[in-house]
């Protein structure tokens, strides 16, 4: 008998805790389902996260030839895919790691019972998050919906552990052997599935990965001081690999606590964000569809649809926003400060439903995670669990200016501006010839309408706008 270890959002061959249990029970294989029901909500077919995803697969593939094995390479849907598999493995058991995505759990039932009746075991595992459903609780036992509060429950629960960060060891002698292991991936993995290739910035793998977060450790006692500037590489860029899990979280918090500094613990605090995200999703999927506060569901959004369309793209009159959008598009990256900035931007001055802007995001970002940009996006629109209060809204103008003071992000993405000095790029609309869009609202009038569209969920005891 053998073991099946499913490799879905965790593609790396070290410190992961399915593999790690398959391999523990000896001779093991490891299956990769390229999904046709994810795949087919997939418009764009030069997707760059299909190409990140096979770079991915292929080093991985390239890991196991040196070994004498070679991955499972499936496409269909994995309910299907996977019993199969495993029936003709005649494997003992699957392996995987836990996903909390609305769709992948009802996925992941299906599999456990049609393996059920092949009498073959289904073990979930907790990877991608350090702190899983219901192990950081409220001191009444219930789930925290305010993040600073969890944060800190979480950071006395990892005191409790002793601060230990276990390695799950994944010894790769105990993979099943194939006599002439054929490299699936040498065929045209993208043309099979109906995609073109189109290489991200950011390569996939975990060697790249892990070049990665070696260079920022570096960095990392600045993080504080630079994570805010879009001009300048002040954030860490680990997002697109520990969603696709070319390393672990274990990997980032290791790093995030081998240092007592600011920068350490801002980033600590960002890997936390990520644990809360995943718990909110997990316990209220209802936020996939709709707000977490239901209450914001009554809000009549005021937004048009030609607003919405020149926001996708870049085509607003407000530089900083066009400016992180044309990067988004461009290369399917994006500045954490300025997703917060277009964010607010389109739901409040804009007027336009979140769950559109959460949508674009969903299809244009290479680090895509459903937890995370839902909450994100919730937050900004002031509907989430731990938003920003409905009167808060970014000024896009004052961002710009603090932000990128010298211009450096704008002039570089929106370069029919480069002309201008660092006091006018902020505000062009105030030139007699900007060559360059209108604002396509007003900031002040739509920041007035905003407010009123909000009373609708507003609370007695309203308190002063603030901007």
């Amino acid at each position: 008998m053998s073991t099946l270890c499913w490799l879905r959002r965790d593609l790396r061959l070290h410190d992961n805790q399915a593999l790690s249990a398959a391999l523990s029970e000896g001779e093991t294989h490891l299956a990769f389902v390229f999904d046709t029901h994810i795949l087919s909500k997939l418009q764009d077919k030069k997707d760059r996260r299909i190409t990140f995803i096979l770079d991915s697969l292929k080093e991985i593939e390239a890991t196991l030839q040196k070994k004498g094995t070679s991955l499972h390479v499936l496409y269909g849907r994995p309910e299907e895919e996977i019993p199969k598999l495993a029936s003709l493995l005649k494997a003992s058991t699957v392996y995987v790691n836990r996903d909390y995505e609305p769709y992948a759990k009802e996925r992941d039932k299906k599999v456990e019972q049609k393996l059920k009746a092949l009498k073959i075991k289904f073990e979930q595992f907790k990877d991608a998050v350090f702190f899983e459903k219901r192990e950081v609780l409220t001191n009444t036992g219930g789930l925290y919906k305010v993040f600073t509060p969890y944060k800190n429950k979480w950071l006395e629960s990892f005191e409790n552990t002793g601060k230990i960060i276990s390695d799950f060891e994944c010894p790769l002698k105990h993979l099943a052997k194939f006599e002439n292991p054929e490299n699936v991936l040498n065929k045209d993995w993208l043309k099979e599935i109906g995609f073109k290739p189109n290489p991200p910035l950011l390569p996939g793998g975990t060697q790249a990965a892990k070049k990665r977060l070696k260079k920022f450790t570096e960095e990392l006692d600045q993080y504080a001081e630079m994570r805010n500037f879009p001009a300048l590489e002040g954030t860490s860029g680990l997002s697109v690999y520990i969603r696709f899990g070319n390393i672990s979280i274990r990997d980032m918090l290791r790093v995030a606590t081998s240092s007592n500094s600011e920068g350490a613990r801002v980033w600590l605090s960002e890997l936390i964000w990520r644990d809360f995200y995943q718990m909110i999703l997990d316990a209220y999927p209802h936020v996939t569809k709709g707000s977490f506060k239901r209450e914001y569901d009554q809000i009549k959004y005021l937004g048009k649809e030609e607003d919405f369309l020149a926001w996708c793209q870049g085509e607003t009159g407000y530089p900083i926003v066009d400016a992180a959008m044309r990067r988004l598009n461009e290369t399917g990256l994006m500045h954490n400060r300025l997703r917060m900035v277009v964010a607010s931007f389109l739901t409040k001055i804009l007027l336009v439903d979140w769950r559109k802007g959460e949508a674009y995001f969903a299809e244009k970002l290479l680090d895509y995670d459903l937890a995370a940009n839902n909450g994100g996006w919730q937050w900004s629109s002031s509907s989430g669990c731990d938003a920003q209060p409905y009167f808060r809204i970014f000024n896009p103008y004052t961002q710009s200016e603090k932000f990128d003071s010298e211009g450096k992000f704008i002039k570089k993405w929106v370069p029919e501006l480069a002309h201008l000095g660092k006091k006018e790029i902020h505000r062009p609309d105030t030139l007699l010839n900007p060559q360059y869009f209108a604002p396509i609202v007003s900031y002040e009038l739509n920041r007035q309408r905003c407010l009123a569209m909000y009373a609708v969920v507003a609370k007695q005891g309203k308190k002063t706008p603030i901007s």
